[in-house]
């Protein structure tokens, strides 16, 4: 898929990870990129891999790549359209149909840069499609991840989480109207108000981790854990579906920095699979692209204001999230 050298992979799976046979996954997004190679890698693991995804072309083909790539490995396709909430919540209910136990759900799936618009539940499209979407999942399936031994959530969040705090409006039902698609000159630089959205969702990833572990700390829930990831700079195709609505250019100089897509999964591999993991861990390149390191979560981002403005945003337009 990429001509770019992958580094750290082997590096990962052979001194960070674990045997996972016996264990079931689920992972949205892994038609392509980070989530399919997650997807893949845990399946030689030998864990049964549920694959959340909207029902497509796309999501046919990758199950059977999956099924070619890891003989005897076992997959589970879910219809999972993270731009609608009663289509989540078929899903929800097909998986505790399916299962009684989950040990790792990865929230993986993110669109990035898009227009300004809504989804038919009135949300803005990415807000929906990388936040309230995951919030809904892991309040649906929390019965599933407390049945576990020893849960892990994964959160995907990215460098673009680094920025000014999460504001309230991004969480209502505003899509449409949040700020519009900016110029091309913007967007071309990774500014303007496609990339404020998408900034504040990536942080709004990364502060779920913090805010979600806190209850579950206040709660006594000792074996279930959330732990963050970010996957640097990365050549997946989540560049190129931004680029065909103006909203970057998959050919600049920029992504010539970019790491293989193997590489980028490495922190949510890591991260569902390294046995010293502990809650709160953050796991990705210190940078643009590398090993993915155990990082230093940034305090100025896990404010209590910013964990407040998540958790009441994303209840009201879920609802409440019970331990």
């Amino acid at each position: 898929m990429s001509v770019i050298k992958t580094l750290y992979l082997e590096q990962v799976l052979n001194n960070h990870s674990q045997n996972m046979l016996g264990k079931t996954v689920a992972i949205t997004g892994t038609t392509s990129g980070t989530g399919y190679i997650a997807a893949r890698e845990l399946a030689r693991k030998g864990a049964e891999v549920l694959l959340l995804n909207r029902q497509s072309i796309r999501s046919e083909t990758a199950y059977k790549k999956l099924k070619q790539e890891v003989l005897g490995g076992r997959f589970i396709e879910v219809e999972c359209d993270l731009q609608n909430m009663a289509n989540v919540d078929q899903a929800i209910a097909k998986i505790k149909s399916r299962i009684e136990v989950l040990d790792v759900l990865c929230n993986n799936a993110a669109v990035m840069a898009l227009e300004d618009q809504a989804t038919s539940d009135g949300y803005d499209i990415q807000v929906q499609t990388n936040v309230l979407s995951h919030f809904q999942l892991v309040k649906g399936l929390m019965p599933l991840l407390k049945a576990s031994k020893g849960a892990r959530i994964i959160n995907h969040t990215s460098m673009a989480r680094l920025g000014g705090p999460l504001q309230p409006e991004f969480f209502g039902k505003n899509g449409g109207n949040l700020g519009g698609d900016g110029t091309q000159e913007e967007a071309l630089a990774f500014g303007g108000p496609r990339w404020e959205r998408y900034h504040q969702t990536k942080l709004a990833n990364f502060v779920f981790t913090y805010a979600l572990n806190n209850r579950l700390e206040a709660a006594g829930i000792e074996n279930v854990m959330c732990v963050a990831a970010h996957p640097g700079l990365a050549l997946t195709s989540l560049a190129a579906t931004s680029a065909k609505s103006g909203g970057m250019d998959a050919n600049a100089e920029f992504m010539k920095q970019a790491q293989s897509a193997e590489d980028g999964a490495t922190g949510i591999i890591r991260a569902a699979m390294d046995p010293k993991t502990k809650a709160g861990d953050f796991y990705g390149p210190d940078q643009w692209k590398g090993f993915p390191k155990h990082l230093t979560p940034e305090s100025d981002l896990v404010t209590d204001e910013n964990i407040e403005v998540f958790w009441q945003g994303c209840e009201k337009a879920i609802g409440e999230l019970t331990l």
